[in-house]
């Protein structure tokens, strides 16, 4: 196996590039653009058609540009809701630890009953304390997602040209 480092060098020195780059982070993408898309469905359709056409994909990436964090809120909270999630949720993981009892106990339907309560007691705790605790700051919920401007793609400056020549007759 071969390293990066100059032989004799410890661990975290300079690459024999001269370059010095943290060990495990993540690299930004590198080649050219060949072609930019406004979702990323688009994008991996023109990737698709580079496959068809035989085109060595494994120098290809799809990088979404513009990320945005996007919080879409879903409802009002109440003490009724959190509290009424709160059992279910509990209700749901009471019967799955109850059935697993029910496995090694001569009584499964006790395990069963008591993995439910224990269940539902639990998840009526572990939601009201947070609720409690926020003391009405945030009294709705949402869901949060990572989107993205436009896709670009990007190809290894050898066979950019191909890759966007071959892109431009895909008609999507």
């Amino acid at each position: 196996m071969t390293s990066p480092f100059q032989p004799g060098s410890p661990a975290g020195a300079t690459p024999a590039s001269g370059a010095r780059r943290p060990v495990g982070l993540p690299t930004p993408p590198k080649g050219w653009p060949i072609a930019s898309y406004p979702t990323y469905a688009e994008a991996q359709r023109a990737v698709d058609h580079l496959s068809d056409q035989q085109f060595p994909v494994q120098q290809v990436t799809i990088v979404g540009v513009d990320l945005m964090q996007v919080e879409r809120v879903t409802g009002r909270l109440s003490w009724p809701k959190v509290l009424g999630g709160g059992v279910l949720t509990g209700a749901w993981l009471g019967i799955f630890i109850g059935l697993v009892l029910g496995f090694f106990s001569e009584n499964p339907w006790s395990a069963l009953l008591t993995g439910l309560i224990a269940g539902v007691f639990f998840g009526l705790i572990s939601s009201a304390i947070p609720y409690a605790m926020a003391r009405g700051t945030r009294d709705f919920s949402s869901t949060m997602q990572l989107v993205a401007g436009r896709y670009d793609v990007l190809c290894d400056p050898k066979n950019a040209e191909q890759g966007r020549d071959l892109l431009a007759r895909l008609q999507i």
